[in-house]
């Protein structure tokens, strides 16, 4: 998009932004992060960080003030009333965005969805009225979700969830990333769809198994109820339609795996990074404390 041309990352400090970030600037690109707190971004050198929310339009302008293209993840839901005047700006100023919007959304518009995917399926339209060249990509569920386990694997190696056999294609999330900043500084792109996946469906249960092997450690799955899951996410979210949208596609997938599309091998030209890797890369976060850290707390 020529050499003087400035690409934007929001949502630049989450479990894609960060891989998004490091690789534009990696590319030798300038390269802008928003953040609503830059002082504690922790994001690398030579990256320009500006203060915004895109829960507030007006405090973008410094954000987009000669963007080219932006990479868009979204606040999903917390920022939806927002949206309209938010895409507008962002419109004024970039030629390009690539919109992080998940597997499931309807293709059809004109369809009716409601929590997470309808928030998805409301801003893609947005972005594809907006009048900018745009890309949307669908990924399931991000590796990076297991680290929720993190605390009860720790504590004393098991994780307690509903639908051990619930297969999921889930894919690292440096994937997507790597798959975004294509699409952001490559042409061909526009207009695109992409669903993104890991390369196989893998069982919770098998999950925590692989877990275990990358902390080198014996992990387990024990399986409770929907009805006894349902309590425990009302008591995080408070908000049953959002809580009910999250477990009938579970179901489903305990019964029919989840996709597995070579959109990612297609693109990058190499396999997706399997589950494995992506617990050998995080394998820090589940390994109980050591003797000395438990000392030291």
């Amino acid at each position: 998009m020529g050499e003087h041309a400035l690409y934007l990352v929001t949502g630049a400090t989450g479990k894609v932004g960060r891989h998004a970030v490091a690789l534009l600037r990696d590319s030798g690109v300038r390269v802008r992060a928003l953040s609503r707190d830059p002082g504690s971004a922790r994001l690398p050198d030579g990256v320009e960080v500006v203060r915004g929310d895109l829960a507030d339009p007006g405090s973008l302008d410094a954000a987009l003030d000669g963007v080219t293209a932006v990479f868009l993840i979204w606040p999903t839901l917390s920022a939806d009333h927002a949206a309209p005047a938010t895409i507008d700006a962002i419109a004024k100023h970039a030629r390009r965005v690539v919109y992080l919007s998940a597997n499931g959304v309807p293709d059809d518009p004109g369809a009716q969805v409601g929590g997470i995917l309808g928030s998805h399926a409301y801003l893609e339209r947005l972005v594809r009225e907006s009048g900018v060249e745009w890309t949307l990509l669908r990924p399931t569920g991000f590796a990076g979700n297991t680290l929720g386990w993190a605390e009860s694997i720790r504590q004393d190696g098991v994780v307690r969830a509903p639908f051990a056999n619930m297969s999921r294609s889930l894919i690292h999330e440096r994937d997507i990333a790597e798959v975004a900043v294509r699409a952001l500084l490559e042409d061909g792109h526009a207009g695109a769809t992409y669903v993104l996946t890991g390369p196989e469906a893998i069982s919770q249960a098998e999950q925590v198994r692989v877990i275990g092997e990358a902390i080198g450690r014996p992990t387990r799955f024990e399986e409770i109820t929907p009805e006894a899951a349902r309590e425990e996410l009302l008591a995080v979210w408070n908000d049953p339609e959002t809580v009910d949208g999250m477990l009938g596609p579970w179901a489903e997938m305990a019964k029919r795996p989840e996709i597995v599309t070579d959109t990612v091998p297609r693109l990058l030209g190499r396999p997706a990074r399997t589950f494995a890797e992506w617990a050998a890369d995080h394998a820090a976060a589940f390994r109980p404390p050591s003797a000395r850290e438990v000392a030291e707390e």
